[in-house]
């Protein structure tokens, strides 16, 4: 968590002391504030393309194994389309989005089912594998100052995932090969800390 938090101040400390040249409103960089919490590394950035409408693309990297021993192993990108219902960088948006990545994920006890996704397998096996899919969500931007911005967002939609299946978490033993699961449900939550050139 220390090497991600590090990471988003110094983001912010380059983003403070340069693009003042840039026409406002525009151009956003932006972390994942959630993201942030779970060791990721993340990083978005956002263009307008119209006065209505901004392309959004971020993108997470997670290369280690937590001090708990918990896997969590993953890369992801995650391009949005976003429309405004007001002028685009403010209020109330909804937004399109398509997901794809890579993951490793293994020894978390839980419960838990997210959707249709049942989580509870996570903690006695490992699962690889790679997943894509598309979801619509919708969100709200806080201004916070000139350059500043809070956004909060939810979405929801579907994700084709195939994986293989580990018996623990060191081990090779391969217990099933490619298996496909579709999932139905939350694809996105974020709270964003955004920068505004």
């Amino acid at each position: 968590m220390k090497r991600s938090l590090l990471f988003s101040i110094l983001l912010a400390v380059l983003l403070l002391l340069g693009g003042n040249e840039v026409k406002a409103q525009s151009f956003g960089i932006k972390t994942n504030l959630l993201y942030d919490a779970t060791t990721t590394l993340n990083l978005g950035v956002e263009v307008g393309l119209a006065p209505k409408w901004t392309l959004d693309i971020s993108g997470n990297y997670n290369p280690w194994n937590l001090a708990s021993g918990k896997i969590i192993k993953h890369a992801m990108v995650q391009p949005e389309f976003r429309y405004w219902f007001c002028d685009r960088f403010s209020r109330h948006f909804l937004g399109f989005h398509a997901i794809g990545g890579i993951y490793n994920f293994g020894n978390i006890p839980n419960d838990l089912k997210v959707g249709t996704l049942d989580l509870s397998p996570l903690t006695d096996h490992r699962f690889e594998g790679w997943g894509v899919g598309a979801g619509i969500a919708y969100g709200y931007a806080f201004i916070l100052g000139e350059h500043w911005n809070l956004e909060l967002e939810i979405g929801a939609g579907y994700i084709y995932t195939e994986n293989d299946k580990y018996q623990c978490m060191e081990c090779a033993k391969k217990l099933e090969d490619d298996i496909p699961y579709h999932y139905f449900g939350p694809t996105k939550a974020n709270i964003g800390l955004v920068y505004l050139f």
